[in-house]
């Protein structure tokens, strides 16, 4: 089966120094670009993440300190890697979760403005933990008869993945044939950041979903607790989610002119 496009998909994933999103780094990323003529383009990059890779990371996706060392920096990479995805869609594999936040946090270290109002974002990960719950070699083996070598390598999960969504689709005929439809289905619950500390409710109102004020409006908040806004501002979370606080509360102090 072929996936029907109106626009490109990028399919993509990333190798990092570790899983902290507002902290840690891409050390390899790999894009597979799909057409909606059925053409493909793709690109891999070692990344020097500029700080050391962990021993037992390295362990895993098998990239190290001297691979990279001489490597650009993200920074370097960042208008590359953006005009490649540039008015595409997303498909990644646990892509919600964790590749598309890390690398809108790299894009905004990188003075890139990123933003994912205008993309639909497919994660397999979560139509096949849906419907079968297992690992992507486990998905690869179940949908496509074919061993997963070399995982943990971007470029071979990356093209896996985008194998696995074929199948998926010849598989399971109630999934319908389109990314806006297919990204609802692979999507958990619906966040207006991408690291899950502001969703929307069944009004499709903004609210706090974490600590104190978790269920609560957002602008009601802000409002009533000035000092949340700045101490979100100075502590430990990711850039996006900063910037979209920010929007919502510059929308609020709008409205009331």
């Amino acid at each position: 089966m072929q996936l029907q496009l109106t626009r490109p998909i990028c399919f993509f994933d990333l190798e990092t120094t570790g899983t902290n999103i507002a902290k840690d780094r891409i050390v390899e990323i790999a894009i597979l670009k799909v057409y909606p003529n059925g053409n493909k383009e793709s690109k891999t990059w070692l990344v020097n993440p500029e700080m050391p890779i962990p021993e037992e990371v390295s362990a895993i996706h098998g990239i190290t300190d001297e691979q990279v060392a001489q490597e650009p920096t993200f920074k370097d990479l960042s208008k590359d890697v953006y005009k490649m995805i540039k008015d595409c869609d997303l498909g990644g594999f646990n892509s919600d979760r964790f590749d598309i936040p890390l690398l809108a946090e790299e894009m905004l270290r990188a003075d890139v403005d990123f933003d994912m109002k205008s993309m639909a974002a497919i994660d397999v990960q979560t139509i096949f933990h849906k419907k079968e719950k297992r690992t992507l070699g486990a998905a690869y083996k179940f949908y496509c008869g074919k061993e997963l070598v070399d995982a943990h390598s971007a470029e071979a999960d990356t093209l896996a993945t985008y194998e696995v969504l074929l199948s998926q689709l010849d598989r399971y005929p109630e999934l319908e044939n389109n990314v806006k439809k297919l990204a609802a289905f692979s999507t958990h619950r619906r966040f207006v950041d991408f690291a899950g500390f502001i969703a929307l409710d069944e009004e499709d109102n903004e609210v706090f979903a974490f600590g104190k004020h978790k269920g609560k409006k957002v602008h009601e908040v802000l409002e009533k607790e000035p000092g949340y806004f700045g101490w979100i501002l100075n502590a430990d979370f990711p850039l996006y989610t900063k910037k979209v606080l920010t929007q919502i509360k510059l929308s609020g102090l709008n409205n009331k002119f």
